[in-house]
């Protein structure tokens, strides 16, 4: 098969890309990223001496160039993960987010309709869902929780998933969506908080924490995310939304202290800074879904994950300080 794979120049994209070139020997890969910020060439250089792979640079929001793309490649499924996906920079500029992950997402699913794409994947997250109280750990988000966004970025991916749907339901397009809980590993851009206080205590600096850091996140590690994805997009049933968390929460303020730990860094480095406007207080994904139907289980514990986490970006300052 052909698989397209939007964004595949940033952090999960390009997990993807290398976890499908490493498990199904027999497809193509074609990455289609506009190479924004957020998105670098470089970390897809160990794919680009590869037959199986080929990279374009184009905007998923160009009709025109998107449909020349589906005419040349004519790719059997699609997996957007193109987005602007960063929650402050979604306070600061609302506009650039509804361009890109709603307009965007519907000129890539008129593509498939078109040309006859056999799966359209949306990648989107638990985001959608708002937040839980602190005080309440018995309460999780399943696939019948409703939408209550808290952000422009997280609006507008919830507005993605809900014309996906109108798509499938209108059009019969054969639609999937997964929304997972946070994400993390190697080629994550500094801006997000694990990698962020990776190098910033790397290089001995303040490392800024959101309030009193009581915020709750699930980990997922990137690459059972994946392997979620593959899972979907192969046997998941059509119109459906799945959920995909690792059950493994944490305060911020606890990962940025075993961060500390595991570097050897004082957490007299960590500063507390002013709150964010909107910050949610707790995700917490229920994957009953995902693991009774595809028989999906996440494989990497936290304390594992950021340990190879951590190594990854020790070994591979030629990634990231340039970007710096």
């Amino acid at each position: 098969m052909t698989v397209l794979v939007t964004g595949g120049a940033g952090f999960i994209g390009s997990n993807f890309i290398y976890y499908m070139l490493r498990e199904h020997p027999n497809d193509r890969i074609v990455c289609l990223d506009k190479l924004t910020y957020a998105g670098n060439l470089s970390t897809l250089e160990r794919a680009t001496g590869d037959r199986r792979f080929a990279f374009v640079k184009e905007d998923i929001c160009n009709r025109e160039k998107i449909y020349a793309l589906f005419e040349a490649e004519k790719p059997d499924i699609v997996v957007n993960f193109a987005a602007e996906s960063h929650v402050d920079r979604s306070i600061e500029n609302p506009a650039v987010f509804l361009q890109t992950n709603i307009l965007g997402t519907a000129v890539l699913m008129d593509a498939c309709r078109i040309y006859q794409v056999k799966r359209f994947h949306q990648i989107s997250t638990d985001e959608v869902y708002g937040d839980l109280p602190l005080d309440r750990p018995d309460l999780f988000f399943t696939e019948n929780s409703p939408l209550r966004t808290s952000s422009p970025y997280s609006s507008s991916k919830a507005a993605a998933d809900l014309l996906a749907l109108s798509y499938y339901r209108t059009y019969g397009l054969p639609v999937t969506i997964s929304r997972s809980s946070n994400n993390y590993g190697a080629y994550q851009l500094a801006e997000k908080l694990i990698p962020l206080m990776i190098v910033r205590a790397l290089n001995d600096k303040a490392l800024p924490v959101y309030g009193e850091g009581l915020n709750v996140r699930d980990w997922l590690y990137v690459e059972d995310h994946c392997r979620a994805i593959d899972l979907i997009v192969r046997k998941g049933r059509v119109g459906e939304v799945y959920n995909v968390g690792a059950q493994s929460e944490m305060r911020n303020i606890d990962v940025v202290k075993l961060i500390c730990k595991e570097l050897g860094k004082p957490e007299s480095l960590i500063t507390f800074v002013t709150d964010r406007k909107g910050h949610d207080l707790r995700y917490a994904i229920d994957p009953t879904k995902i693991k009774e139907e595809l028989g999906w289980k996440p494989k990497t514990k936290f304390a594992d994950g950021i340990q190879k986490t951590i190594r990854w970006y020790l070994d591979h300052e030629n990634w990231w300080k340039p970007i710096q």
